[in-house]
């Protein structure tokens, strides 16, 4: 199972873990970075980089987080959605999303 992007990613966008794939399955949007399932290899390796644990194993996602399996499919193919193959600087206000839980209702779909 490939890992993917949870909703703790929203509002915050941190990068480091793009600089460390060695597939590029990272693709951004306007406030969430996902990762292209069909491209990820399961190394794991972006795992750690993230500083708010966002990224986690599909197999193991929590009943919470299972709607993000299907979210981070589609939303790599999504129109507008762009490959993303280097770490910037997080969003404008990351820290005081940083540690907020639920975040799914703030995610945007369009630039």
């Amino acid at each position: 199972m490939p890992f993917i992007v949870t909703d703790a990613c929203i509002q915050c966008k941190y990068t480091d873990c793009v600089s460390v794939c060695p597939m590029d399955c990272f693709v951004e949007g306007p406030n969430f970075v996902v990762i292209d399932p069909e491209g990820c290899i399961d190394c794991s390796v972006c795992v750690p980089q993230c500083p708010v644990d966002a990224i986690v194993n599909a197999a193991e996602v929590s009943p919470q987080q299972a709607e993000f399996v299907e979210l981070n499919a589609r939303l790599a193919r999504a129109p507008g959605w762009r490959p993303l193959t280097q770490a910037k600087a997080p969003m404008d206000g990351h820290e005081q999303w940083a540690g907020v839980a639920c975040k799914r209702a703030h995610l945007r779909l369009t630039w």
